[in-house]
């Protein structure tokens, strides 16, 4: 058995997938990478079976039909051998000092006997943007204690500004079979389910203060390009429904800690999709936006009046004209910190 598998899912990869794969190789044997062609059009599968054929015992190729991004992460946990698990875009890369670092934790947590291994190491990711010198590190100093063990009730401070996406986080794969995650095909932002659905099923972590993954931002094609979300406005509220009716909050997830920050997370995806529909508009952004309040307060009517109480939530969804220029300037803080360009 490997000790990491990490899952590539690639789409048309063929200008940035080599650097992304060569940052991965430095794990060395302890490494599975699962490389996902996704029914690419370009020389994406020719070099994916080029790195099988130089490093067989590390680099493994599976070449389907386009399901999506979520189909290509669902076939790597379908196919993973690591006891640990981790998506890593086409297009990002990791830090080699700190890849090896985050190597060394998962070993230790192997191969020395005690309470078992942690079911979800957390890390520190990179928003590299293009054209931009300053990068914006997204760290979990605040929110998490450092070098230890810890469950949710260790958490130290639960902020709505924090988020654990999923460029942060390695589950145990064993977490992420038993809770049956299965993320929907053709659909983007289903990163989001991937940071949600698990969990509950995590009972110990881990926080490695080190900044390991680098984030690419900033394509004019890319997923969270703004324009591009307002496009893919119906994918972005099919993904934030599947998190809405996952959990029952209040009977299903009994660490109130975890409940808080579970609540936090489904308001911040909640706000980014009403957020787009108010920059949209249109006469159907509107009504699209009604439903989905409509289907937050049908499923889950404490979020629903939390979000409402919330400053940023009630300009979200004032009426009219007014409630719409308060929705643009709403926008422009969820912006600022949720990170699409």
């Amino acid at each position: 058995m490997k000790l990491l598998t990490i899952t590539v899912p690639c789409y048309n990869s063929q200008d940035y997938m080599e650097h992304c794969i060569n940052s991965l190789l430095v794990g060395g044997e302890d490494v599975e990478i699962i490389l996902v062609d996704d029914g690419s059009t370009d020389r994406t599968a020719e070099i994916a079976d080029q790195y099988a054929e130089k490093y067989p015992s590390i680099v493994r190729v599976v070449h389907k039909e386009n399901g999506g991004h979520g189909s290509g992460v669902n076939t790597g946990i379908s196919l993973a051998t690591g006891e640990y698990f981790k998506v890593v875009d086409s297009d990002d890369w990791v830090d080699s000092q700190a890849y090896l670092k985050i190597l060394s934790r998962l070993r230790y947590f192997i191969r020395t006997k005690g309470n078992g291994p942690v079911d979800m190491l957390v890390s520190n990711f990179i928003y590299d943007k293009v054209d931009t010198t300053r990068k914006k590190v997204m760290n979990y100093r605040h929110m998490m204690p450092k070098n230890t063990v810890f469950g949710w009730s260790d958490l130290k401070w639960i902020s709505k500004q924090t988020y654990i996406l999923m460029h942060s986080i390695i589950y145990r794969t064993e977490v992420l079979r038993k809770c049956g995650l299965k993320l929907p095909e053709h659909t983007f932002y289903v990163d989001n389910l991937f940071a949600y659905i698990p969990l509950p099923y995590v009972k110990r972590l881990y926080y490695l203060d080190v900044d390991f993954y680098h984030y690419y931002i900033g394509r004019e094609d890319q997923s969270v390009n703004e324009e591009v979300m307002i496009s893919r406005i119906d994918q972005q509220i099919r993904v934030n429904k599947m998190m809405i009716r996952a959990y029952d909050l209040v009977k299903d997830v009994h660490n109130p800690k975890l409940r808080k920050y579970m609540y936090n997370d489904l308001e911040i995806i909640t706000t980014v999709s009403t957020a787009l529909l108010n920059k949209a508009g249109t006469p159907e952004a509107k009504r699209k936006k009604d439903k989905l309040w409509k289907y937050v307060w049908n499923y889950n009517p404490k979020l629903y009046i939390r979000m409402k109480n919330d400053p940023v939530g009630r300009s979200m969804t004032l009426p009219g004209e007014i409630g719409r220029k308060f929705g643009v300037i709403a926008y422009r803080v969820v912006h600022k910190f949720y990170g699409f360009n």
